[in-house]
């Protein structure tokens, strides 16, 4: 049995991402720690605070509760606010991700690959999927920690943009009243930064079959009420449909030879 950390910006992102993959891990007995970068800080503030709480205290306890569900045996935080969105003031904090110091932060995460003596890593890919710059700062700060604790595999979580956009475009076709093609929503369109979400699939070179864990991964998404409502594009799918949007998920492994293949993070 291996260690895998996944290395998160901010609570929630562990489930969209690599719910699936943290829910497998750790049903087939490998030790699974969660990292955060951030605070979630900036997230959406839900209506029934109670009196004295906080956003953050709120996504801390969701995410606890996230890591419950799917199998997490551990939750760390780096301790760093949340930047908000590219072009926010908030980018501007000196406490904030963004402007943290990379040898620094990588240095905290590091202390954790060691401790974990951790097999795998993941993070995300070039620009955080969509570019928001917790997210990049993600892919930085988790890769400069894997050179620093010399750990052996790293994992870039993406979004597959090719077969995101023939899901879309299949679900368009049916006219079914899909929440794939319910709106004029583009994967290779700009987002955050600029550039298409996720990467081609020809970049990515593992396809890990979660579909097994797919009800895991929703109902950790559930945990995250105050940010994913009921109504939400995740929420609202059909069983089947979100089985197959979200039962697989794709990464970039460091080193691995060019070209697509199904397998998994402890081959």
């Amino acid at each position: 049995m291996g260690t895998l950390v996944a290395f998160h910006a901010h609570p929630d992102d562990e489930c969209i991402g690599t719910g699936g993959t943290l829910a497998r891990a750790a049903a087939e007995g490998h030790r699974v720690v969660l990292v955060l970068g951030t605070n979630g800080d900036f997230g959406e503030v839900p209506d029934d605070l109670a009196e004295g709480e906080t956003l953050v205290d709120r996504r801390r306890a969701e995410v606890l509760q996230s890591a419950e569900v799917l199998g997490v045996h551990r939750v760390a935080w780096l301790g760093y606010k949340d930047s908000g969105m590219t072009g926010w003031e908030q980018n501007a904090d000196p406490e904030s991700f963004h402007q943290a110091d990379v040898e620094e932060a990588a240095e905290r995460l590091a202390a954790i690959l060691r401790e974990e003596d951790a097999d795998v890593v993941t993070t995300y890919d070039w620009h955080g999927n969509y570019g928001h710059p917790d997210h990049i700062k993600i892919h930085v700060v988790g890769n400069r920690a894997a050179e620093l604790a010399g750990t052996p595999r790293v994992f870039e979580m993406t979004v597959n943009r090719d077969a995101f956009m023939r899901q879309i475009e299949a679900a368009r076709a049916a006219d079914n009243d899909s929440p794939l093609g319910g709106d004029d929503f583009d994967p290779s369109g700009p987002a955050d930064d600029g550039n298409p979400m996720g990467m081609p699939e020809a970049e990515i070179t593992l396809s890990v079959d979660v579909s097994a864990y797919a009800e895991v991964k929703r109902a950790s998404m559930r945990c995250h009420a105050s940010q994913i409502t009921d109504t939400s594009f995740f929420l609202q799918m059909p069983e089947e449909m979100f089985v197959t949007a979200f039962g697989t998920e794709w990464f970039i492994e460091h080193g691995a030879e060019p070209g697509m293949r199904d397998g998994w993070l402890f081959e």
